[in-house]
């Protein structure tokens, strides 16, 4: 397996993609795979290990290619720094298609509670000139095939998960207009990619509303999207396995866990 650390910001070491990707040597000959980036949350200001390594791991072994971004949090994180760290990323990984055995059409990223919002933003706003990973790069270079979106932050508005709002936006002279950019409910359009969502209903950290307005802005412009609405479950519940769980066993909950399968499925058919 080559497992690589790629630094994406040159002199800083925070920014990195972590590298999950199957090496076929030898004998062996294997199809391209498809690709899953994936975005830990951690509200924009810390990063969860629970959501990067043991996600990656659960698609390897289901037969993709995967790689963790580590992006811009905290003092770095207002936007659109983090959506910039992204767009880099996916333009790494389509520029080495060839190296690391994947279909360079077929990129998906995979986001977590802030990670999820990132995720979302770029399935929205990868078209933005301020979105791009650099001035030249070619259009849709950074554009993924679709998004999974888990217990996201979606809206900058009523609905919103307050610290993750104020650490991206800020109180600059532009934080009114980043507000309306960053409230993907409003921001979906013609250009926007296909989605998988899933949230539990009695989320106490981030509202329910949030996958709810997002797959709503998706359907009324007619963009493919899958939402799931579990019951109950904690905010934070990752691929549900022990090694995530916190010690909570309502993380354990196998009906949460379908998520995973659903989600593969749904990579399959879009």
């Amino acid at each position: 397996m080559l497992c690589n650390t790629i630094y994406l910001r040159e002199g800083d070491e925070n920014v990195r993609l972590c590298t999950y990707v199957c090496k076929y040597e030898g004998d062996m000959c294997v199809r391209p795979r498809d690709a899953v980036l994936v975005l830990p949350g951690g509200g924009y200001e810390f990063l969860s290990e629970r959501e990067a390594e043991p996600v990656a791991k659960k698609f390897l072994a289901a037969g993709y290619n995967a790689f963790v971004l580590y992006y811009s949090i905290g003092k770095y994180a207002k936007y659109p720094r983090p959506l910039v760290d992204v767009s880099m990323a996916i333009c790494h990984i389509r520029e080495n298609a060839e190296k690391y055995n994947i279909n360079p059409d077929r990129i998906f990223v995979c986001g977590f509670s802030a990670g999820g919002h990132l995720s979302a933003a770029i399935g929205t706003l990868w078209d933005r000139d301020y979105a791009k990973a650099s001035p030249d790069m070619p259009f849709g270079m950074n554009k993924p095939r679709g998004v999974i979106v888990s217990y996201p932050v979606i809206s900058m508005g009523k609905y919103t998960h307050e610290s993750s709002r104020r650490t991206i936006i800020g109180d600059g002279a532009d934080a009114e207009m980043w507000e309306k950019e960053c409230s993907l409910e409003l921001q979906v359009g013609e250009n926007t990619v296909p989605a998988f969502i899933w949230q539990t209903q009695n989320d106490d950290c981030v509202s329910v509303q949030n996958s709810m307005m997002y797959a709503q802005a998706l359907i009324d412009h007619n963009i493919p999207v899958e939402l799931h609405i579990y019951p109950k479950g904690p905010h934070g519940a990752s691929v549900v396995m022990e090694e995530t769980a916190q010690a909570n066993p309502a993380s354990l909950d196998p009906h949460i866990g379908g998520w995973v399968k659903a989600a593969l499925e749904w990579l399959q058919i879009t």
